[in-house]
């Protein structure tokens, strides 16, 4: 049987870091409600955005606009990934790496040329761990991302597929369904294909300037809030993830106290017994 005083010296070490996860629960549950705000506030905005563009959209506009063009053969194509910048979120960095891998196989099996772009230092350690070139290293996105953020990260690759060095861009990130729910997903960002099943037509709009002129400000537009709306997901999604590992981790360190509860008073009242037996058999023996 255990030692009594190792088992008390394990109950504190268990404490201790239960005390730690609980900090890091509440610190995260925090931070979670913030982001869940921004994503919120970020949507209507996308959403409108997005159906004006669908209602303004047509095949014929791809000879117009460049970020409209659709490549005949995809030669060579850009991958966005999305991570975190921390761990201690259970398999929210790793889903996102998986699916940057699975894509990255897809499109080399494909016979395409592939970049590798991330914004997130788990993603960044992970590829450069496997050798991987990464044409771009973000690590100074926070919590709170900006749109300044999403236009630096998408502004290169799109000048790139305007003029004609990329054929295809995608952006691996959390698609933010709730809190405990927040699988990684793959978004191609260009060439822009809006989604079918626009509610509103193009003249049903009173357009002033004309529409072709909204679309050359609007397009632009478009992309960079597709990836500012990713950023705000995936920090959420990290905090949601985050949060139920932590929860996790102090449910099971409660789990563990009990255990080495009864295992210190087992050790215990075994240490007192042979304390007895040991005094009952020395006054025995002087009689």
């Amino acid at each position: 049987m255990a030692n009594a005083r190792d088992v008390k010296r394990r109950i504190k070490s268990v404490e201790n870091t239960k005390q730690i996860t609980r900090t890091m629960e509440l610190v995260a549950t925090s931070k979670l409600k913030r982001a869940t705000d921004r994503v919120y506030a970020a949507e209507p905005y996308a959403e409108a955005l997005a159906e004006i563009v669908r209602s303004l959209y047509s095949p014929e506009l791809a000879e117009r606009f460049p970020v409209l063009r659709r490549p005949e053969e995809t030669r060579r194509a850009a991958v966005l990934l999305l991570t975190a910048n921390r761990g201690l979120a259970g398999a929210f960095n790793a889903n996102l790496i998986r699916e940057a891998r699975n894509l990255l196989e897809r499109l080399r099996n494909q016979g395409v040329e592939t970049e590798l772009h991330i914004a997130g230092k788990k993603g960044i350690a992970y590829f450069r761990f496997r050798g991987e070139e990464i044409l771009t290293a973000r690590t100074d996105i926070g919590d709170a991302p900006t749109a300044d953020d999403a236009q630096s990260l998408i502004d290169p690759l799109r000048e790139r597929f305007e003029q004609g060095e990329l054929d295809a861009v995608h952006l691996v990130s959390s698609e933010f369904k709730s809190a405990m729910s927040t699988p990684p997903q793959t978004q191609a960002l260009l060439p822009i294909e809006p989604d079918e099943g626009s509610t509103v037509a193009a003249d049903q709009f009173i357009l002033s300037p004309p529409g072709t002129l909204i679309l050359e400000r609007l397009l632009p537009l478009y992309v960079r809030n597709a990836v500012f709306t990713a950023l705000v997901r995936n920090a959420a999604a990290e905090q949601g993830a985050r949060r139920t590992a932590m929860k996790n981790a102090t449910d099971n360190a409660g789990d563990m106290l009990e255990n080495l509860t009864r295992t210190y008073n087992r050790a215990r009242q075994a240490q007192i017994t042979q304390e007895i037996a040991e005094i009952v058999g020395g006054s025995a023996a002087l009689e």
